[in-house]
This record gives structure tokens, sequence and C-alpha cells, in this order.
């Protein structure tokens, strides 16, 4: 969220239990030999039902294909905005929607089909926007409803479509809604949010209702001398938790959904959606090992974290959702523990919840272990009950993948390597601006210029989530093009001169035409776009490979990434070669000496390198 994909204290370590193999490793081995008879005898039938012959890796048999027909997101790439950061129209240092309007253009050119803005509604900014005051409006620093209405306009006019951000678990502490509720007890509003009495034989404010802390550190609960009680916030102590028991509060957030789709919005991303709902007896979580970067004592989350009574809300937004034109969709920020969790958010076989809630296990592995990521995409194909996943590296709450996965050597290798992974897997694709031209995260050295408040209250340990959220950077002019500010809200990189929209477009080997090419190719492609996912040569653990054909027989796509520091030739034995012949077209690599290939047999990837290739 502003409240994190990978919540505060968990996102430097980033989902241990994610990136765990101990049980989930099981993978059934097959080599390019015989996947390759497979294909030449016909018994390969991609159209199929069929279970996958003994020895392959079908990462896609319980689905079959995908078909032209398909909803327009199943095939989309997210581009999501940070507002304040990426363009500023007016000179006052701060991102707003004509600035994105302004830019529109360019993403286009990327090959962009939506874009999800972070909140942009009426807020006090105290958690830049998560923190919301009324959510039918524009926060002035951002522009006017006029200027979102032109953005929509012109975004439709290329083919792009807006997402909202939208807030449910939470709203400001000035919110109305809030103000009313707090005014007393017996307030018709008071049971929209969760107000308790503290403990019995403690004495206020230190005798909170129970242990449970705040994702953004200390307490979870906050006391109100007004009224004597305390209320509920999983984030900021600013931003009380709305209280979903109570169907008016459903009604009211339902109407909002309303508003912005009435308004031409193409779908919504649910911030921390995995929260709306806590224990109702409030009993206290389980305490664990160790502390949080604010001097906490870790605790288990299932009396505040993914209730069973999410779904249900969930069905019923979903089947609003469905009674507009247009596949409006609807996209979750779920951190989840594992892939069974993750298939519920979908509704399972039922596909009634939401499309698309974000598949962490693959993006923030943090670690280029092929076997691991192997396993993680085979798991989104085949576990998720024939829905479609949803990939995603890099966001507003997390060090840059840059950071993450870089060696210090081969950074832009392992960044071509990772957009590959992301824009030739079967998965509908997000990233995050800036991600495209490698900028690199530049947290604050000094507490002092910290601006994100997880920042403030977690240094040195926890420094925030500015250094993921500095300003886009466009060329190597004042302000990297940003803005024509004496001082911009976050100070734009010293990296803006290297690395820059400008210092790419015309270089045919940057990242950034790499993410054109890429998008391109997956647009273009029918076995890409709409084709069967199958990994391949399932034992090597240095070199990721799988195979995207289309099911009218198109010539399939092998796409290899070699996720070690040393060249690792493709493997390919005198079987395999036989059968396919000897040719193979290079559709793109990141290795120029690879651009002319003719055959499997002479591929050796350079370190981390990538190459996509049609079999012929």
């Amino acid at each position: 969220m502003g409240s994190a994909i990978l919540f505060p204290h968990r996102r430097r370590q980033v989902l241990t239990a994610i990136t765990s193999t101990s049980t989930r490793s099981q993978m059934i081995r097959m080599s390019l030999a015989s996947l390759a008879l497979l294909v030449i005898s016909g018994a390969w039938n991609l159209a199929s039902a069929q279970a996958p012959p003994h020895g392959a890796t079908d990462a896609h048999a319980n689905n079959g294909v995908q078909h032209s027909n398909d909803p327009w997101w199943k095939h989309a790439v997210f581009y999501e905005i940070y507002p304040r950061s990426f363009q500023d129209s007016d000179g006052d240092g701060i991102g707003d929607l004509n600035g994105i309007t302004q830019r529109l253009d360019y993403l286009q050119s990327l090959g962009v089909d939506a874009i999800w803005l972070s909140p942009i509604y009426p807020s006090p900014q105290v958690d830049f926007g998560y923190d919301i005051s009324d959510y039918e409006n524009i926060d002035s620093q951002y522009g006017t409803l006029a200027d979102f209405d032109r953005l929509v306009a012109e975004a439709k006019k290329r083919n792009i479509r807006i997402l909202m951000d939208m807030v449910m678990n939470h709203t400001s502490d000035k919110h109305k809604w809030f103000i009313e509720s707090a005014s007393s007890k017996d307030n018709p509003k008071r049971d929209w949010y969760v107000w308790r009495d503290g403990k019995a034989g403690g004495t206020p404010p230190n005798n909170p209702p129970n242990n449970w802390i705040s994702e953004f550190g200390h307490s979870a609960w906050q006391y109100d001398p007004k009224t004597g009680q305390y209320y509920y916030h999983r984030f900021y102590a600013q931003q009380p938790d709305l209280n979903w028991r109570n169907p008016a509060v459903e009604k009211a957030m339902f109407d909002s959904v309303r508003f912005w789709l009435d308004r031409g919005v193409a779908g919504f991303r649910f911030d921390a959606i995995p929260t709306l709902f806590e224990d109702p007896a409030l009993r206290d979580a389980k305490e664990i090992e160790g502390t949080n970067a604010y001097g906490d004592r870790k605790q288990e989350h299932d009396m505040y974290d993914n209730l069973p009574e999410v779904h249900d809300v969930m069905r019923r937004l979903r089947a609003l959702a469905d009674q507009y034109p247009g596949d409006r969709v609807l996209i979750g920020e779920t951190y989840l523990p594992n892939i069974q969790e993750l298939d519920k958010w979908y509704g399972g076989a039922k596909h009634d919840e939401l499309q698309l809630p974000m598949d962490m296990q693959v993006g923030f592995t943090n670690q280029l272990d092929a076997n691991l990521l192997r396993q993680r995409i085979s798991d989104a194909e085949t576990k998720i009950s024939g829905n479609q996943p949803l990939f995603v590296f890099d966001n507003h709450d997390n060090i840059r993948s840059w950071d993450r996965y870089g060696d210090g050597v081969h950074n832009e290798a392992i960044a071509k390597l990772i957009a590959a992974l992301l824009f030739t897997s079967r998965s509908t694709a997000l990233m995050y601006y800036g991600e495209e031209i490698g900028m690199v995260t530049t947290p604050p050295t000094r507490v002092e210029d910290v601006k994100d408040p997880i920042g403030v209250t977690g240094w040195p340990l926890e420094k925030g989530r500015d250094g993921e959220r500095t300003p886009m950077q466009w060329d190597d002019s004042k302000n990297a093009g940003f803005s024509t500010a004496d001082t911009t809200w976050l100070p734009v990189p010293a990296s803006y001169r290297a690395t820059s929209v400008k210092a790419e477009e015309h270089e045919p080997n940057s990242l950034l035409n790499w993410h054109k090419q890429l998008i391109a190719l997956r647009r273009k492609d029918p076995a890409l776009r709409n084709g069967k996912m199958v990994m391949v040569d399932v034992n090597n653990p240095s070199v990721l490979s799988f195979i995207r054909q289309d099911a009218a027989g198109q010539p399939s796509i092998l796409v290899s990434l070699n996720c070690t520091g040393q060249p690792q030739p493709l493997f390919v034995d005198q079987t395999y070669a036989k059968t396919l012949g000897k040719s193979a077209q290079t559709l793109l690599t990141s290795d120029a000496s690879l651009q002319n290939v003719t055959a499997l047999s002479e591929i050796t990837l350079p370190p981390y390198g990538s190459w996509i290739g049609r079999l012929k």
C-alpha cells in the first residue's frame, strides 16, 4: 500500500515464507530432447485437455490457451504511476494529473495498455494519499475533476485505460465519517469504525484492548480521551480502520466505487485488501521470535489479516463491477503466504472475486534462482484454477528490482532478464514508472531528510520508501525534466544525467528500448500473446527455459534466461537437434553475439544473458 505490498517490517527481508523452498520445490523433470519428440510426433497437443506426457512440466495444463476474444486486461501491460513523482506541470515541485496527460505519448510509445494511479483523492498526505478524506474528488495539488476527465479522455485516444487506487480498509482521521464517529459514543457513525474499551485493570492510554501492533510501528490502538475509548488502526494512527461488519460501511464504499466507474475508469487496484476484517473477539495475536524495525515484538497476523469474511465482500464487489460494460478489472494488493491462498482471491474455480490479485511470489524472491523461479511460475500457471496470473517485480513500496536483484556488476543484464521474464511469461504484466530505464533506489542519507513517516519512526533500520519514489528521470535538464521548481518534493537523484528517457531512447541497446521491443513482441506474436507455456530443461539449476506455443500451430518461441554470473550453454542434446533440425531464429537477445544464431547448439548465454527465439 501506501500501506505496503510487502508490509514495512517485512519489505527489507522480503517474504521469508515465500522465498523458502523447503516444502514447495517438487518439480517434474523434462529435457528439450523429450519435448522435441512430443512436438514432432503430435503427442503434444496444445489444445488438448489431456494430461502432459511423462516428464513434461505443463505450466498451463488446466487452462488450454488464451483467445483473441479474451478481456483486454488478460494481455495488458499495466504501468503504475506515483503521481507526485511523474511530471509536474505547474512548477510547484509535485507531480500532477496534467503532467501525466503531457506524457501520454511516451506511455503509448512504450506500449502501455493501462495506467494505475496511486491515490489522487483529497488527503492530509500523512501517507501520501493512502489516508483519504474524500473518496469522490481530486486533491487540489494534483488538479481537479475536470483535469481527471481530460486525462481519461486523452488516454482513451491512445488506447490507454485509467485505473484508480481504492483504499477500503481505512480512511483518514480527517474524513467526515471519522470526525462524526469520534464526536460521541452514540453518534450514528460510531460503529463505522472499530472502537473498544481498554483492558480492564489498566489505565489509559496504556491499556489497549489487545496486543495488536500496527504495520507502521507500535500499538494498533489509539486512545481518544474525549470518548474514553480506543480506535483500531492497522496502519498509521491517522488511518482509522473502517468496520466492515457494518453493512452501512460497505454500501458507502461501494457507492464510491460506482462514482468512479460511472466516470469511466477501467477498474481499480485495491490497497491492503486482505486487511478489511479483524477477529470479532479481538483476541491477542500470537507473539513470535524477534522484533521489527520499530522495536516491537513480532506476531502472527491471523487475527487481523486475510480473514475468510473478506471473500464475501469480494464477490459482491465483483458483481458490482460486472454490471458495467468494457470488462472493468479489479486488481488486489494481495500479500499472501502461498499459492493456495492466492487462488481463493480469484474465487477459485468460480472466478467470481478479483480478476487479478497480485502474485508476489515470483517477483519478490529477490534471488535469481532458476529452480525457485521455475517452481513459482509453474505454481501460478497450474494452481490458480485456470485464472490469469499477474506478475509484478516493482512498486512504490519496495526497493527497486535493479537494487534487489543486481550484483553491482551485471545490473543492466539482470534488469533485462527480469523484463524478459515479465513480458514473455503467460501472465498479465505490471510495471512501475522508471523501471524501464533502470532507475535506482535513492534513499535519504539523513533522518531529517526523510519524508515517509515509517522512515522517521524506524530510522535507521527502516529508512522508509522515499528511495523508490523519487521523480521520474526524463532528460538531463533541471530536475531531470520533472519540474521547473527550485525544490522538488523529493530530490532528483544524481543518476539522472546518465539514466533518463532522453539518454536511452536513441541508444539501440538501452534498457528502455529493450522494454519497448519486448512489449511489442508480446503484443504482435500469437505464441507470446495467446500461447501455452511449458517449462523445459527443468533439471537445469542455472538456466530458466520455457516454450510458448499458439494453439493454431504457430512455431514455438523458446525463452532462455541465464540466472548466473557465469556463461551457460543452452542444453540441446543430439536427439533434440536431429528432431527439430538446426534452424532457430533469434527474435530478441541481450547479447549482440547471439543475434544471428541459427542453431540452438550454438547458443552459450553470457552472464545473466537473455535469448528469445523462434524454433524452426
